[in-house]
């Protein structure tokens, strides 16, 4: 997702926005909003009782200044009751790795959500990683200037990327290949590293449409900038398929499945919280630092149908944009490959029976 560039660094038991440790009350309230959240879903609280413990207490996960990322933020309480004693948040820098599930690829992190699009590449490269779950469809926009009013009037047009390979690029080429354009011809792509300069060469009109992430949507939106070419969680075929999903380092997740089902199992709870509690959701991701503005944070987790990761088939969302990459020769594997060698059901399977609706 495109963010700019981090460095990675452990910020364990941090507040991100700004730079100081929770105390002890607020990090009980923490607790306390997410377990009353769970409690009213109907949600066991204590699966310790019933289950082995975790194979380590240690849990790694990546953070990003994203909203759609909210699952993973909030999940860190729902994590402790699940028996990890350390919980730790990274960043990634953009510059080493060209996505989140590529750091998790990287060992850098245990698990993490990220676009399924980006997972495909990283599985397609043979790093070691995982997909256990969706999470939710849509959260990406694509906005025009005066010259561009559909997808196809894209050809010929500038569309900024962070770097080739980045989800933006890659749902570009996912979106252009799916009309029958070649991505490799029919646009010109513009490699502009940071999102903030995205936005002014948009509005300065050297770009003639960009992609856009959670929070920078509802910015614009309030800004009055561009016009929505594509909304992903409203407008089809995007909306049968998940943007985001949960991936996990194979090593880890193959040496530690109790671990794995334990932090996919708050990561789900956490993302129905946002289905069903996205007010309070926002007000946790602001107290965290994640979000600066409540209005954006929660117009943001309305918007994303985080509830729909029991119904949407992940298959079909990595069926969907490999076939797509494959056609355009941006990937070798073809998506029977990609399912086979980067998915793992089991877990999700078995949650799902667990965390009813």
């Amino acid at each position: 997702m495109a963010n700019g560039k981090f460095a990675i660094e452990s910020i364990a038991d941090t507040n991100i926005g700004c730079g100081k440790r929770w105390d002890r009350r607020e990090f009980v309230k923490g607790v306390t909003a997410l377990a009353g959240s769970a409690g009213l879903l109907g949600y066991d609280l204590q699966p310790a009782a019933a289950e082995p413990p975790p194979e380590t207490k240690r849990i790694r996960l990546i953070t990003d200044q994203v909203i759609c990322l909210a699952p993973q933020f909030l999940a860190e309480e729902l994590l402790r009751l699940e028996g990890f004693t350390e919980v730790e948040y990274v960043r990634v820098n953009y510059e080493e790795h060209a996505s989140l599930g590529a750091a998790v690829g990287a060992g850098k992190a245990d698990i993490t959500q990220d676009s399924a699009i980006s997972f495909v590449t990283v599985i397609d490269a043979g790093q070691p990683v995982v997909i256990l779950s969706g999470i939710h469809v849509g959260c990406w926009e694509l906005l025009g200037g005066p010259r561009v009013q559909t997808i196809r009037d894209l050809k010929g047009k500038r569309v900024p990327i962070s770097a080739i390979g980045a989800e933006e690029h890659l749902l570009a080429s996912s979106m252009l290949a799916f009309l029958g354009m070649d991505p490799r011809r029919d646009i010109e792509f513009v490699a502009i590293p940071e999102i903030d300069d995205w936005v002014k060469a948009f509005v300065g009109g050297s770009v003639d449409a960009m992609f856009a992430f959670p929070p920078h949507p509802q910015r614009l939106r309030a800004e009055k900038i561009g016009h929505v070419i594509v909304d992903a969680a409203r407008d089809r075929p995007w909306t049968q398929y998940f943007c985001c999903v949960i991936g996990a380092n194979r090593d880890f997740a193959t040496r530690n499945p109790i671990a794995t089902k334990r932090a996919l199992r708050a990561i789900l709870k956490a993302t129905d919280i946002c289905a069903q509690d996205p007010e309070r959701a926002a007000r946790l991701l602001v107290a965290k630092g994640r979000e600066p503005q409540y209005e954006t944070a929660v117009e943001a987790l309305r918007s994303l149908p985080y509830g729909r990761w029991r119904t949407v088939n992940p298959e079909d969302t990595l069926r969907f944009h490999a076939l797509r990459l494959h056609e355009v020769g941006m990937i070798k594997s073809n998506p029977n490959k990609i399912i086979a060698q980067g998915t793992d059901w089991r877990f999700l399977n078995e949650l799902k029976k667990k965390l009813k609706a």
